[in-house]
């Protein structure tokens, strides 16, 4: 057990004194980035799924004749 609260007070030590954090106002641009860049790439995935459904029904109904 002695070891598990060893390595849990390293670890949090080693959190604190060697990890190098994002300046808090270069993480909220990089968010921002993220978040709208995953807008509009949900919105393409959206239109390519809705164009590709329409031709698949347009096949579907050309080949049901």
């Amino acid at each position: 057990m002695n070891t598990v609260i060893s390595y849990i007070k390293n670890s949090f030590k080693e959190l604190r004194e060697n990890v190098s954090w994002t300046p808090r106002s270069e993480l909220q641009r990089l968010v921002t980035v993220v978040f709208v860049f995953s807008i509009i790439f949900s919105m393409a995935i959206w239109g390519a799924d809705t164009v590709l459904s329409k031709i698949v029904g347009i096949y579907f109904q050309i080949i049901g004749n």
